[in-house]
């Protein structure tokens, strides 16, 4: 296992500490607000006009996961529904990422289908897009079947994400090619056993590149979600040699991540948004994002430090 797997890991199982959870609250809030556009949707959208000043466009994330009700999943509606008719109003592309656990999935795929079904009727006729987030590898399933179904009643403006850490991911990319989705391309960011995932960041990035372009070559229209510069450079190289278009791809990127990477991209003429996530749940994005960069450690510690 490569270093960077062992830091991930290590740092996601402190993470889920309760006392760990509940210092990081209570004394991180700097950290927060460099990676969390604010706990408001107002302040997300505030947020993505001065992204979309720079050239760049905004995913916006209502941010929530693994809802234990009924009620807490028709909340997390609610507060999307609300989302999609406040950015359908505003003149720059309109797109929006959610996770299914929010909407109940762990609770039933039949009533995570039926809060996806209301959301889609709002968001498809204002030109809104949704994207499906990938989640941890029990959840995979459901994920793809709860697309397949969504797509199978007629619903298009939807997408999906896949990772490249899992081992599936080749066989999950082929069997969605009937489907002709719009991929989010991701390494993967959840703590996954040596069983299902590769643990050794080499070969999680080379099955990245391999599993987007073989994406592109079957003519699937593919969002690069990395901020790894030589793998940014791969897909450039790439794309310029096989003559793929720049409106059959893009880039994706997080909020507060390289953002002189980001308006660079964008200068260059390719399309480039930003993943901006909002709301009071921002923990468990946090844990990701300080388990992705060594770097992010530092800060949460001197953070915590300096009260």
């Amino acid at each position: 296992m490569s270093l960077d797997l062992v830091y991930r890991q290590a740092v996601l199982s402190v993470a889920g500490n309760p006392k760990v959870e509940a210092l990081i609250k209570g004394r991180a809030r700097s950290l927060v607000r460099r990676y969390v556009a604010g706990e408001s949707l107002e302040e997300a959208l505030q947020a993505a006009e001065r992204l979309e000043a720079e050239g760049v466009h905004a995913i916006l994330d209502l941010l929530g996961e693994m809802v234990h009700s009924e009620e807490e999943a028709r909340g997390f509606q609610a507060g999307i529904l609300e989302l999609v008719r406040k950015i359908s109003e505003r003149p720059w592309p309109k797109y929006v990422s959610l996770k299914l656990t929010q909407l109940g999935l762990d609770l039933s795929e039949a009533l995570a289908l039926e809060l996806m079904r209301g959301i889609l009727r709002e968001a498809e006729p204002r030109g809104v897009f949704v994207r499906l987030d990938m989640e941890d590898s029990p959840r995979v399933d459901a994920t793809l079947r709860l697309y397949k179904a969504l797509r199978e009643e007629g619903f298009h403006g939807v997408g999906l994400v896949l990772q490249s850490y899992l081992f599936r991911t080749e066989k999950d990319l082929l069997d969605l090619l009937p489907y002709k989705p719009n991929l989010r391309l991701v390494k993967g960011a959840y703590r996954e056993p040596k069983e299902v995932a590769f643990q050794d960041k080499r070969l999680i990035d080379a099955e990245f590149l391999h599993l987007g372009k073989l994406a592109l070559k079957e003519g699937l229209y593919v969002a690069f979600a990395t901020h790894d510069p030589r793998l940014i450079a791969e897909v450039k190289r790439y794309t310029q040699a096989m003559g793929v278009p720049r409106d059959r791809f893009e880039f994706q990127l997080l909020f507060g991540v390289r953002p002189e990477e980001q308006r660079r991209l964008a200068q260059e003429g390719y399309t480039v948004r930003a993943y901006v996530p909002y709301g009071t749940h921002w923990y468990p994005y946090l844990s990701r994002r300080i388990a992705e960069r060594p770097e992010n450690l530092f800060l949460v510690l001197r953070s915590l430090l300096g009260g």
